[in-house]
């Protein structure tokens, strides 16, 4: 692969339930296209020989098993929501593997969550053996910052009254959990050639873009490709809902590998 190139891979396209979701017999829930199912929200970029994880959520496990992504350099935090942080004590693998502390990377709100939840990692009295061993760096919301040799910009959206950062690496921009971004925020986006976006559902949502909503933003940031993530079950089936969406726009799915630079 080209140093300069970029490989993301979709480890997940669902939304919070996933899907299909428990219990549900929909005609979504139930496809056997396999495009239907769709873990929690996650990609994975790499770019020559660093590798990062955006969020881990609960298929945090299953996701690098899948994508068989044996070296990570870094966990970049989008918010904390237990659908992108419930999967980071599964970085004690990567821990053992490399000798040395997990980089994560999120804002201050973001740490507090996860020194909650992982109170024991936090703990400096009683360091339990085989816990996850994690090294943080405090992510600052007008500040570009590097993970070896990738430069990634954060770009603050809005989960109904939640900030949430969504971030571009070179040409490429990924959003999720959003339903409003600021015009100065959007400034940040431009000249993105490939734009991934969330879009849950047809029907309007308190905290997410709907697909018509998703649809108007890549209409305004004019990216060559986009592609809608965070997907729910009400979305409809992948196949029915692709024959909707314009050429340069396609509905995700988990196990997509697409490159930029």
């Amino acid at each position: 692969m080209n140093d300069e190139q970029l490989e993301i891979t979709f480890l997940g396209t669902g939304t919070s339930q996933g899907v299909p979701v428990i219990t549900c017999d929909c005609e979504v829930c139930s496809s056997v296209d396999p495009k239907d199912n769709r873990l929690r929200s996650s990609i994975a970029i790499k770019k020559g020989n660093t590798q990062i994880v955006i969020d881990s959520g609960p298929d945090f496990r299953q996701q690098m098993l899948r994508a068989k992504i044996e070296q990570l350099d870094a966990l970049v935090f989008t918010h904390a929501h237990k659908d992108h942080i419930a999967g980071m004590d599964d970085v004690r693998a990567y821990n053992f593997r490399a000798q040395k502390p997990m980089k994560i990377y999120c804002d201050d709100l973001v740490f507090e969550n996860l020194k909650r939840e992982y109170h024991y990692v936090f703990d400096d009295e009683f360091r339990y053996p085989g816990i996850p061993q994690i090294e943080r760096f405090e992510i600052h919301r007008n500040r570009d910052f590097a993970v070896g040799n990738m430069l990634l910009t954060p770009i603050e959206v809005m989960h109904y009254r939640l900030p949430v950062l969504a971030y571009r690496v070179g040409n490429f921009t990924y959003i999720t959990d959003a339903n409003f971004i600021s015009e100065e925020e959007k400034k940040k986006m431009e000249g993105t050639e490939i734009l991934v976006v969330n879009a849950l559902r047809k029907e309007k949502h308190i905290s997410h873009f709907n697909l018509e909503e998703a649809l108007s933003l890549i209409r305004e940031i004019k990216p060559k490709k986009s592609y809608l993530t965070h997907i729910s079950h009400l979305m409809g089936k992948h196949k029915e809902v692709s024959k909707e969406l314009p050429d340069n726009v396609e509905i995700a799915y988990d196990g997509l590998v697409v490159k930029s630079t």
